[in-house]
């Protein structure tokens, strides 16, 4: 189980790294091409998002290495859940069904991972 977590945990954090950290430091344009709902969403919301998606990134490796507060990975994989959640609810609103793909797998993989956390830290 231990093994399990670290690889689907390593993936996820890497990803929502890479994305969170676009999301934070990247204009609307930039971010337009590749995420066509920052025209919809104020940018400061965005911001947020990629702010909530660094940390949740760190909250999957960083307690479970140290030793320190371990639960807080599994908090941390609960609240990647809820914003695929949300990012799923956006697609749909915006008649984007063909593009919740994605957000499926990640809210898969999260929920793994909330679950490897429970049986094995």
């Amino acid at each position: 189980m231990e093994i399990s977590y670290w690889i689907v945990a390593a993936l996820l954090a890497v990803f929502y790294l890479y994305a969170g950290g676009k999301k934070v430091v990247q204009s609307q344009e930039r971010l337009q091409p590749m995420m066509g709902w920052v025209d919809t969403v104020p940018m400061p919301f965005v911001r947020v998002i990629g702010v909530l998606e660094v940390l949740g990134s760190a909250g999957l490796i960083l307690p479970p290495l140290t030793g320190i507060a371990p639960w807080l990975a599994i908090a941390a994989a609960i609240g990647l859940v809820l914003i695929q959640i949300g990012g799923i609810a956006l697609h749909l609103s915006r008649g984007e069904a063909g593009k919740i793909g994605l957000n499926i797998v990640l809210l898969a993989a999260a929920a793994v991972t909330a679950w490897l956390g429970t049986v094995w830290l």
